[in-house]
Parts: structure tokens; sequence; C-alpha cells
């Protein structure tokens, strides 16, 4: 017999396309909601890349890139213009 998960309770890889919209809206937008869904993304990242046995120097190489990319991103406009033109 197989048992029945409740839609809250189902992880976002587990939920079927034509249930997500259901299960998108019983979560909840409050602030406090969001907070606690960045807090336990960063403690997942933290125990999974920093808080270990023997770690390495991969999840620090993650967060370096992401700022890297990110200041890029931010930056793109003012970068754009500097670049050597062949035709003036």
């Amino acid at each position: 017999m197989t048992s029945v998960v409740p839609l809250k309770e189902k992880k976002l890889l587990d939920v079927k396309l034509k249930e997500l919209p259901s299960w998108i809206i019983m979560w909840g937008f409050i602030p406090k909601g969001i907070a606690g869904a960045f807090q336990r993304g960063y403690y997942w990242y933290y125990n999974k890349y920093f808080n270990v046995k023997k770690g390495s120097i991969a999840g620090l190489s993650m967060v370096l890139a992401a700022y890297v990319i990110f200041n890029y991103c931010c930056s793109y406009k003012e970068l754009e213009h500097e670049q050597p033109r062949e035709y003036h």
C-alpha cells in the first residue's frame, strides 16, 4: 500500500507539473516565511560545503565565482563603453 504525502510536505523535485501552482500558493509569502526560506538555504549550503570533516575549497570558490559574476553583471553597462572599437 502506498502512503499519500500531503502536497505541502513534498519537496519541489517531488511535485508534479500539474500540482506546481497549488504547491506554490500553499507557501506563505510573508516576510517571516521568506526569511525562513533564506535561512534554510543558508544552513543547507553551510552544512554541505563548509561544515564537513574533510572540507575543500569548493564552497568558497563557488561563493567567490558568484560574487565575480554578479559584479560583472552589475557593471556591464560601464564596461561595455570601454571595449576597444575597430572602427570609430
